[in-house]
């Protein structure tokens, strides 16, 4: 086994040792992981929190380690679960892997916009996917948005059908292989690391991602074209390992709890974050392509099938949770009126 692969777990056991399993006494040492990028708001988040703790004159040492330093999001989610890490933050996507039903969040343009995406997930589906979590020894601590996912190409390639037979990177995530099922791309599956390397090598030609992982983190340099699709609403969650956060006591636990930025604070950094980036799409070197109603609508022609196929390859309560989402839609659009429907109808 290469070096460059047993490092993290070699770093990841030693702060197990210095911190102590889950259920004992809180550790000297709070082990904080992720995978932020320096300047993006998930990584301010975490800065805010680091102040918060701080502050609060408790005598609680936290190890930031939030760069990476702790491997992929595969690996801070076994340690998050051994007790090796106490608090991290991941993908959604990253943790469907565990509770797959976090998935249908993603199902393609299952939302007409952030209002209604906040409406139904605040109502319909944060508790409940906060129950499956805690089945798996995870503690819920927030959830984290990082925007929509929109589709990125070395072209622009603005219409569902110029994916055809494309070579199209995709995650581990099965909505992330959907989408580009339903469009009849050439699906790459690949890592977040490879994709860079992989475009500069024309191994793929497009993908899809979050503005904050697609603007400054290369991409836009080698795939220069943002199709605003906003097809799938991107989230992190913050989470703790269950019998960890059940031994402390409850101030403390109430000081984790307030240390993180609230959901509301956090939904309007990353929007303001997101949109700034996009007003500055000229000078980082994208071209950030509006697409019409029309054109919009041709592609959740495209992609409706890819819902019921989520729910059979995701499995669970999959289709529970999404007929959830479907009831806090419906009840959104008959509250705010037509103009929210979009012609989304047909889903």
């Amino acid at each position: 086994m290469r070096i460059s692969r047993i490092l993290p777990w070699l770093l990841i056991a030693c702060l197990g040792a210095c911190g102590g399993p889950a259920g004992e006494s809180e550790p000297a040492g709070v082990a904080v992981g992720g995978t932020e990028v320096a300047g993006s708001p998930g990584s301010e988040s975490w800065q805010a929190f680091e102040t918060y703790i701080a502050e609060s004159e408790q005598d609680i040492a936290l190890r930031m380690l939030i760069r990476g330093q702790l491997g992929s999001e595969e690996q801070l989610l076994s340690g998050l679960r051994r007790g090796r890490i106490q608090i991290a933050s991941m993908s959604a996507l990253a943790v469907s892997t565990l509770v797959p039903e976090i998935t249908m969040l993603y199902a393609p343009f299952l939302f007409a916009d952030e209002a209604e995406a906040d409406f139904v997930f605040d109502n319909y589906l944060a508790e409940p996917l906060a129950q499956l979590l805690a089945e798996q020894g995870l503690h819920l601590v927030e959830w984290h948005e990082i925007g929509f996912h929109h589709v990125y190409a070395r072209e622009p390639r603005l219409l569902p059908e110029d994916y055809r037979n494309v070579r199209f990177r995709v995650s581990a995530s099965i909505a992330a292989q959907q989408l580009a099922q339903a469009l009849g791309a050439d699906l790459i599956s690949m890592g977040f690391a490879d994709v860079v390397p992989s475009l500069q090598t024309g191994l793929i030609d497009a993908g899809e991602n979050a503005i904050p992982y697609y603007a400054r983190t290369g991409i836009s340099e080698q795939a220069p074209h943002l199709m605003l699709t906003s097809h799938a609403l991107g989230m992190n969650v913050i989470l703790a390992n269950a019998s960890w956060w059940a031994s402390l006591p409850d101030d403390r636990r109430a000081l984790f709890s307030a240390a993180f930025p609230s959901r509301q604070e956090i939904r309007a950094r990353v929007r303001t974050a997101n949109a700034e980036e996009l007003a500055q799409a000229q000078s980082i070197g994208f071209t950030a392509h509006t697409l019409d109603p029309g054109v919009l609508g041709r592609w959740r022609v495209a992609t409706e099938g890819a819902h019921e196929n989520l729910i059979r390859a995701s499995g669970g309560s999959s289709r529970e949770i999404y007929q959830r989402a479907l009831d806090g839609r419906a009840q959104w659009r008959t509250s705010a009126g037509p103009d929210v429907k979009t012609g989304q109808d047909k889903q």
